[in-house]
């Protein structure tokens, strides 16, 4: 009797420990149904990418003539399709270490019901040796006393409790073994799709390098256009550069017109009132949360200094970032302000500037321009069309973020999923 109820006691805790292991499990499979999902969208998201610059290519190879803007956007291409590779890669190994956990929990499943079914056939030819009324009746009248013949009969009760609940454990044990084994099974399916799906991003990969070096081979032949574009966008940059100096400098001669005025120390920078401090303030608390300047498009020059797409050995120095984007697209204020300037740069277009209390938004290279000087914007609100260059077929909206007089990088403002 006494190792009964060891047996009992052994079984007990083998289910507050199966019972554990399920809430760890648990907390597990949320974490895994977390990072499955996170790597899923993220890959959606560069497939979305890959999609929307095969439609700017495709805009741009309508004039059947290569250009610098058609490199750019290739290696835009090509730098999304190996951070899809790498996502599919990461996704694989994730799932690789599901399938290893799968195997090892199948063992363990396997092992356990082996061990409770044999248990279980113990119980059931003990209960059959055992069987008839008489023999129990028996084991409850040959006891010593009362209390010992009550403890027999609660034994006896406990006992039939006991073979109940083991008879549940095997079903749910056989249970959860058959649900590991179909998971399994799906995760192998899963596996083969992603195999796939890698095999095709690899080959298009390869096409994509290949198209690259023949657009920078043929586009070497024409260095020297390429560099008397670069001098004009220069002088387009350092233009742009002193209207908005200007502008800066009209307003604070105007604050210190008035500051004389009034008998007050002349400011040597522009004054802020309470609202647009606060705006200021509010500018500041969204870094990296902005929303782009564009509705759809892609970084095709980065801030600062950086080398030639096609002439490593010259350096270009942008004031803001270049932004790629569609046919007919628009530009949007990234926060509410107030229209500072609105100016033209001869042969490049028209520029916006928007002042946010201490911060300043440039939006450059517009055809059409829908806002005027001193009106209220809003953020994410239309204020000019974007122009087409004819002879690239690109539509690139030129974007800045100044603080005061210092050049901030756009990139760390705006929000990275556009």
């Amino acid at each position: 009797m006494s190792r009964l109820f060891t047996n009992k006691n052994k079984s007990l805790a083998f289910i507050v420990f199966i019972g554990c292991l399920v809430l760890l499990n648990t907390g597990n499979l949320f974490a895994q149904k977390q990072n499955k999902k996170d790597l899923e969208n993220k890959k959606r998201q560069l497939q979305q990418e890959i999609e929307y610059t095969n439609q700017l290519l495709n805009e741009t190879k309508k004039n059947k003539k290569l250009s610098l803007n058609q490199l750019v956007t290739l290696n835009k291409k090509i730098s999304v399709r190996e951070e899809l590779i790498a996502t599919i890669n990461k996704e694989m190994a994730f799932l690789n270490r599901q399938i290893n956990e799968n195997n090892l929990s199948i063992s363990g499943l396997k092992k356990d019901l082996a061990k409770l079914k044999g248990e279980y056939a113990k119980m059931i030819y003990y209960a059959y040796k055992n069987q008839d009324a008489y023999s129990r009746l028996m084991f409850v009248f040959a006891a010593k006393d009362f209390e010992q013949a009550f403890m027999r009969l609660k034994y006896l009760q406990q006992y039939s409790e006991y073979r109940h609940k083991q008879a549940e454990i095997i079903i749910n044990t056989q249970k959860s073994l058959n649900e590991k084994i179909q998971e399994l099974e799906a995760k192998k399916s899963d596996k083969k799709v992603l195999l796939s799906s890698e095999e095709t991003e690899k080959k298009n990969l390869t096409s994509e390098k290949n198209e690259k070096e023949q657009v920078f081979s043929q586009l070497q032949d024409q260095e020297g256009k390429l560099k008397k574009d670069l001098e004009k966008k220069k002088k387009d940059a350092e233009k742009l550069q002193q209207a908005i100096q200007h502008v800066i400098q009209k307003e604070l001669e105007k604050a210190q017109k008035s500051a004389g005025d009034a008998g007050k120390p002349k400011p040597q920078k522009l004054i802020l009132t309470p609202e647009s401090q606060e705006l200021s303030n509010s500018f500041a608390n969204n870094k990296s949360k902005l929303p782009w300047p564009v509705a759809k498009g892609i970084i095709s020059e980065h801030f600062g200094v950086h080398p030639h797409p096609l002439m490593p050995t010259i350096d270009i120095n942008n004031n803001g970032i270049e932004i790629t984007t569609n046919f007919g697209a628009v530009a949007r204020a990234v926060f509410d302000g107030n229209v500072m300037a609105v100016g033209t740069i001869p042969n490049s277009g028209q520029f916006v500037l928007i002042r946010h209390g201490d911060f300043l938004t440039v939006y450059s290279n517009l055809n059409d321009v829908f806002v005027k000087v001193g009106s209220r914007v809003s953020t994410k609100q239309n204020i000019g069309s974007i122009l087409f260059d004819e002879n690239e077929s690109k539509t690139v909206l030129h974007f800045e973020i100044w603080k005061g007089q210092i050049k901030l990088d756009p990139e760390t403002w705006v929000f990275k999923n556009n």
